[in-house]
Parts: C-alpha cells; structure tokens; sequence
C-alpha cells in the first residue's frame, strides 16, 4: 500500500517526466525556427562579420563535454548559454551603428528562446561554472577593455553567431 508521500513522489515523477517530455517537443518543433530566425537578424543587422579574433578563447571544450551530456544537461546548456548572450546585449550600446529594429527583434526572439527554455528546466539545477566564467572574460576583455566600441561589438556579435550555431547543432542532435 502506498503512503501519501510515496503518492506525492510518484506525481512529482509524473509530471516531472511531462514536462521534459513537452519541453522535448518544443525544442524538436520550435526551436531551430526561432534559431534560424535570429541568427538571420544577427547578419541582416549590421555588415560583415569581422574576421578579427576576440582576445578570449571559444569554448570548445564545454561544448564537446555537453555533447556527451543528458537532456536535461543538454537543455540547461542551452538555457544558460542563452541566458549569459541576453546579458551581454544588456549593455552600453550607443556606439553599435547595427540597424536598430533588427536588433530590437534579434533580442526579442532570444528572449522568447530563453522564457520557453527556462520552462523546461529546474530554477534549482545550478548554471556550468565554466560558461558562466567565460562570458564574463567575454564581457571583461572585449566589451569593457575596449570602451563598448564599435569594433567591440562588432567581436561580440560574431562570438555570439558562434554560440547560437553550436547551440543550433546542440539542440539538433538531442532528436
């Protein structure tokens, strides 16, 4: 006979396993739209991609480790990578010379990308450490070290179409 807490833990279960299940399904079915959406933005907004190296590596290494990874790892990957990209866009922009309506459309579709990822994961799973240190050498070395110049921007834009194709491979190869 079960207890009302072995119910309650079978529930939890339950609907822990619907949710990822529904989270599965929309990032089988919405995510690469929205994706290709907003690395079109990405390139529509501004010229050329530089070809100029940022002064802090890519990194590779965090993407092959989650690679390997579960679902749900793969899923708060996503979610924090995401994340850590709206919080760089976050910043001083008034030397950026992008078209600003693409810009405004390129940070509202990753923002709808993150709100439908944050569904899908537990606020209690902490965030890789190493991802989040990452982008804050991002933001140190390239945003700040360079007075959020053009040319800094021009560095982020690029390291952020990098990401957002790694996370796009990602997503794709959970299906």
């Amino acid at each position: 006979m079960y207890t009302m807490q072995s119910w309650t833990c079978i529930f939890l279960i339950i609907c822990s396993m619907q949710s990822v299940y529904h989270c599965c399904d929309w990032i089988q079915h919405h995510y690469g739209h929205l994706s290709r959406e907003y690395l079109s933005l990405l390139d529509q907004m501004g010229g050329d991609i530089t070809k100029q190296d940022a002064p802090v590596f890519f990194p590779t290494s965090l993407y092959r480790h989650i690679d390997d990874a579960e679902v749900e790892d793969k899923v708060r990957f996503l979610k924090e990578t995401i994340y850590q990209i709206t919080k760089l866009f976050d910043g001083n922009m008034k030397s950026v010379t992008w078209d600003k309506k693409k810009l405004d459309d390129f940070l509202n579709i990753l923002e709808r990308q993150l709100e439908n990822l944050k569904s899908c994961v537990s606020p209690a799973m902490k965030p890789e450490r190493r991802l989040k240190r990452y982008f804050k050498k991002l933001n140190k070395n390239v945003l700040r070290k360079m007075n959020y110049s053009a040319q800094a921007w021009e560095l982020i834009r690029k390291e952020t179409k990098r990401h957002l194709q790694r996370l796009d491979i990602l997503a794709a190869q959970m299906y």
